[in-house]
Order: structure tokens, then sequence, then C-alpha cells
């Protein structure tokens, strides 16, 4: 008995030492592979295309949105610009909340009111299309930002 105990700890002994050497050989690889999609998701995220300027980035995101929420629910690639106007408006708000010089502009309050409406539905609500109400509603806030981040308020 003693001897298949032995022959069986060494067995699991030299399965763990292979299983070790197999990991440390692939441990490169993985953390390589975990890098490149770091840094893939880093340069394909909304924060990309803010470039930090208020009144360039307003226009930009409430132009994309427009854009966005003019599409046909049956379009096909509707799904695709509603995930990238998610990512847009996280990226936003991320950017500018914080900022006090921003955030107690008009334009801001009235865009971060479009973006909290707009961000909700398509978070509580995403397989279902947008409704005219809400749709029209955007829409003007959204435009009414956009004219007063150009002026300056």
């Amino acid at each position: 008995m003693a001897a298949v105990l032995r022959s069986c700890s060494s067995w699991a002994r030299r399965t763990a030492q292979a299983l070790a050497a197999s990991l440390s050989k692939l441990q490169p690889l993985v953390l390589s592979l975990v890098l490149i999609l770091c840094v893939s998701l880093t340069a394909c995220s909304a924060g990309g295309l803010l470039s930090g300027n208020y009144v360039e980035d307003t226009t930009m995101v409430t132009q994309s949105l427009l854009s966005t929420i003019a599409l046909p629910a049956d379009d096909p690639g509707a799904s695709e610009a509603i995930s990238q106007a998610r990512a847009l408006i996280n990226g936003y708000m991320a950017r500018y909340r914080p900022r006090p010089s921003v955030n107690g502009l008009s334009s801001f309050t009235t865009m971060q009111t479009a973006l909290n409406s707009l961000a909700s539905h398509y978070t509580t609500y995403s397989n279902r299309p947008l409704p005219d109400t809400l749709r029209n509603r955007v829409r003007k806030e959204l435009e009414q930002a956009a004219a007063s981040a150009s002026k300056g308020a």
C-alpha cells in the first residue's frame, strides 16, 4: 500500500510540475494578449474622440447623437450606433461633469438633461425604439445645448 501511495504522490508531483511549466510558458502570451486588448479598448473608447475643448466636444456629441436618434428602429446599424452613443455619453459626462468651470453653464445643464434621458432609455429599454415624445424632447435639448455652448453660456 505504501508503494502505491508513493507512486501516486510522485505522479501527482510530476503532473503538478508539468502543469506549472506549461503555465509559465503561457504566461507571457496571456500577458501580452491582455495588454493588447487594454490598449485597443482604450484607443477605441469615446474619450479618444473628445478633444478637451468644451464647445467643440458639445457640438460633436450633439451632432453624433442627433444622427443616432434619427435612425429608424429597423436600421441594421442602429444597435452599433446606440452602443457608440452610450460610450460617447459616458465619455462626455466623465470628462465634463467634474469640471466646475463647465458644469455650472446652462448649456451643460441642458446637455446633461438630454444625455441622462437618452442614456436612461438605452439602458432600461435597450430593445425598444426611442418614443417620439422622448426623441423630440432630446433633439430640442441637444440643439439648445449646442447653440448655448457656442455662445459661451
